[in-house]
């Protein structure tokens, strides 16, 4: 494959026409009576039309045919797809899932979309104000089908085999250790290359935004300038056997037909894209002299509540760094946090867990306790403190939220990788406690 072309900067003013089509983009204005090459303009806008400026989220699209073309929708099965977050118990237990299983290709053909099961989240769709978290599983690519969420913003998380996404912006190249983030109403397709597998956190009502810097001044953490969208890119291209549009819509999922391919837009110019991220870019901000700064310092991207620094969820990455902090436990703490902690492997192994399987993830609930397995302590509490690498190797990521989330039917049950014998690995925590103690003597 031709390697592809990207713009890069994060929610920059961007233009991009098809080489094949010079000067497609109109002149001066958004929507001329007639667009050059006889196309049809369309807004898409990720914000409401009287969001301040900064807020403000749109792209303009120059198109062959307009999306408006379609039969109407009608309702599909959703499988393991859900918003239903009532219909099993509230469990608050620490909860641990083995990697979730990949359909073989033999034994079922299994697309982008039909391979979406939802694991966890809270909020309604509807209200806009909440999040999904899904894992996806396929081995096949998308035939003449795309999706469309018209509920949230999709941040996919590649852990096994690399996605080729097709866009109304152009194309982009994911591979594990990169993500993309597709925003709402934005149709993609997905092509994949054999067993694939990865993790999505799904946010309604907001978008994705660089975390503020503050003390940590101008730089730092990801940099704007290596997030990278697509280029323009278009076929023309009729399907006289039908085109599926799939749409996510309050939590449900619908289709239409159409005689054409949607990736028909020559040009287009705006703030609002899709885009994608190198996690190896990460700068990372750690401690030089003793204890823990807060994982909030690994932080790639936020939804942002309407509560000043309180996330509807954060997006938080454990990149090989250098652990040198001096009389301090360098492990991850014990903790109970009054936000939700769901967390993923994508390749290696956790350094607060050795058993956490890449393609597994786990679910420490607001105000469920939580935080290194009894070994870990152990040899932690005895190691000299020397400077060394940390999770060389490995790239452990967190969704982490101010919700409440209730886990689904799927994620309980149905999957069947749930580890019922999770809380376990802090049974062989013993006391240390002596009270005889006496400070050391210099």
């Amino acid at each position: 494959m031709a390697e592809l072309k990207y713009l890069c900067g994060f929610g920059n003013e961007f233009s991009s026409e098809d080489p094949r089509c010079p000067g497609s983009l109109p002149e001066g204005q958004n929507n001329p009576q007639v667009c050059p090459y006889g196309l049809y303009a369309e807004q898409l806008s990720g914000s409401a039309f009287t969001c301040p400026r900064p807020a403000n989220k749109r792209s303009w699209l120059y198109r062959i045919l307009p999306s408006v073309k379609h039969k109407p929708f009608v309702p599909v099965p959703c499988e393991n797809l859900t918003e239903k977050w009532d219909e099993v118990e509230p469990d608050p237990n620490q909860m641990r899932w083995r990697p979730f299983s990949i359909p073989k290709s033999t034994e079922k053909i299994v697309d982008f979309v039909a391979g979406l099961q939802t694991i966890c989240g809270a909020g309604d769709a509807k209200s806009r104000n909440g999040i999904a978290i899904h894992v996806y599983t396929c081995n096949t690519s998308m035939m003449n089908k795309c999706f469309n969420n018209s509920d949230g913003d999709f941040l996919i998380v590649p852990q096994q085999g690399e996605l080729r996404i097709t866009t109304e912006f152009g194309k982009m190249t994911v591979e594990p250790n990169e993500i993309c983030v597709i925003q709402q109403g934005m149709r993609f397709s997905v092509d994949v290359f054999g067993e694939t597998r990865g993790y999505i956190l799904e946010v309604y009502g907001a978008h994705f935004e660089l975390p503020d810097l503050g003390p940590i001044g101008a730089n730092g953490l990801a940099n704007p300038r290596d997030f990278l969208c697509p280029v323009a890119w278009y076929e023309d291209r009729e399907v006289s056997t039908g085109y599926t549009v799939i749409n996510k819509y309050q939590g449900r999922l619908f289709a239409c037909q159409q005689d054409f391919s949607p990736f028909n837009v020559v040009a287009w110019h705006g703030n609002y894209t899709p885009y994608k991220y190198n996690l190896n870019k990460f700068m990372v901000i750690n401690s030089v002299a003793f204890d823990h700064a807060d994982p909030s310092i690994f932080t790639v991207l936020t939804a942002k509540s309407t509560r000043p620094g309180v996330a509807i969820a954060d997006f938080v990455i454990f990149p090989p760094r250098w652990g040198v902090a001096d009389h301090t436990f360098r492990p991850p703490y014990y903790h109970r946090n009054c936000m939700s902690e769901f967390m993923g492997l994508i390749k290696g192994h956790y350094e607060a867990k050795e058993s956490f399987q890449p393609g597994g993830a786990s679910l420490h609930s607001i105000m469920t306790p939580h935080g290194p397995d009894a070994e870990c302590f152990e040899k932690n509490s005895l190691a000299e403190l020397k400077p060394e690498r940390v999770a060389e190797g490995t790239m452990a990521f967190m969704f982490e939220s101010s919700l409440s989330m209730a886990v689904t039917k799927w994620g309980l049950e149905t999957c069947q990788k749930l580890d019922k014998n999770y809380y376990q690995c802090w049974e062989h925590l013993r006391s240390h406690f002596n009270p005889n103690w006496q400070p050391t003597k210099h």
